[in-house]
C-alpha cells in the first residue's frame, strides 16, 4: 500500500492498480450554510473533511486500505435557505449526485464506500442512498456522522444547552475553534436555545421519537444552541474523540460481511 491516500491525486491507470476489492473509499459530505454570525459557512465541510482525512491517515497507519475522495460540499441545506450565503441543492439534485458518484465509484476496483457526514440535513437522504447504491451497483455502502458533538452541560464553564445544542452551538463552535480559530468570532456569539421545547417528551430533534419539519429561522437567528463559552480545548477533545470513533468504525467496516 503506497503512502498516497487522496484518490484524486492518483492517475486513472494508478487507480486500477493501487486499489483492490478490499479498498474502502471514504467520501466526506459537508455543507456551505448559515452558522450564525460567529462561524463560517464552511463549518460542516471543514469538520467532515478534517475528521475524515485524519481518520484515513490513522487507519492506514494501522493497515487499513483507505482512500479519501474530495469533500462533497454543496448538499441539502434548505433549512437555511433563508440565509444569504447558504448554497444548497434540492433533494432531487443531491440524490442524482449521490447515485452518479456511486456509479463512478463502481468503475474502480474498490467495492466499499463510506460517507462521513458533517451535516444533519444530509442524513435522511444518505440513508436512502445507501440501499440504492447497493442495489444498483453492488457496492457495500455505509454512512456515519463526522464530528462527535455534545450539548453544553451547564458545568465546568459550559453553557447549559438543555440537550439542544444541535447547530452552531457549544460543541460545533468548539470544534471550529480547534480546527480554524481564525474563522471564529466569539464576540458575535449569542445564546439561542429553544427552551420551551426542553419540557417536551416526544417532539424534538435528534433522538426524539417524533421529528418535525423545520427551518432554522423558526428559532430566530438560525443558531440552535449556545456557543458562548466554547473553547479550542474542548474542540481538541471532541476532535480526538471524533477521529477515534471514525477509525474504529472504519476498522469494523473494512471487515464487515453481512
Amino acid at each position: 500500500m503506497s503512502g498516497r491516500y487522496r484518490l484524486a491525486e492518483l492517475s486513472g491507470p494508478a487507480v486500477a492498480t493501487e486499489l483492490t476489492a478490499s479498498s474502502v473509499i471514504v467520501l466526506p459530505t459537508g455543507a456551505i450554510e448559515h452558522h450564525g454570525a460567529h462561524l463560517p459557512l464552511m463549518t460542516d465541510a471543514l469538520i467532515a473533511e478534517s475528521v475524515a482525512e485524519a481518520a484515513v491517515v490513522e487507519g492506514r497507519s494501522q493497515g487499513l486500505d483507505l482512500w479519501l475522495l474530495p469533500t462533497l460540499t454543496y448538499t441539502k441545506s434548505d433549512e437555511h435557505a433563508w440565509a444569504p450565503g447558504t448554497m444548497w441543492l434540492s433533494a432531487e439534485s443531491l440524490w442524482s449526485t449521490l447515485v452518479d458518484l456511486g456509479r463512478s465509484i463502481a468503475t474502480t476496483p474498490a467495492r466499499t464506500v463510506v460517507f462521513v457526514n458533517g451535516h444533519g440535513g444530509n442524513t435522511a437522504l444518505l440513508g436512502v442512498a445507501l440501499r440504492e447504491l447497493r442495489r444498483q451497483f453492488g457496492l457495500a455502502t455505509f454512512s456515519m456522522p463526522a464530528g462527535v458533538q455534545r450539548a453544553g452541560r451547564g458545568i465546568e464553564g459550559e453553557p447549559d444547552e438543555l440537550g439542544m445544542g444541535i447547530h452552531a452551538g457549544f460543541g460545533e463552535t468548539s470544534l471550529v475553534m480547534h480546527l480554524r480559530p481564525d474563522l471564529v468570532d466569539l464576540d458575535l456569539a449569542e445564546r439561542n436555545v429553544p427552551e420551551k421545547m426542553a419540557a417536551l417528551k416526544y417532539v424534538g430533534f435528534n433522538g426524539y421519537p417524533v421529528s418535525f419539519g423545520w427551518t432554522s429561522d423558526d428559532f430566530g437567528s438560525g443558531v440552535i444552541g449556545d456557543p458562548t463559552g466554547s473553547t479550542a480545548a474542548v474542540g481538541a477533545q471532541l476532535f480526538g474523540e471524533s477521529v477515534q470513533r471514525a477509525v474504529g468504525a472504519l476498522t469494523e467496516i473494512a471487515g464487515f460481511r453481512p
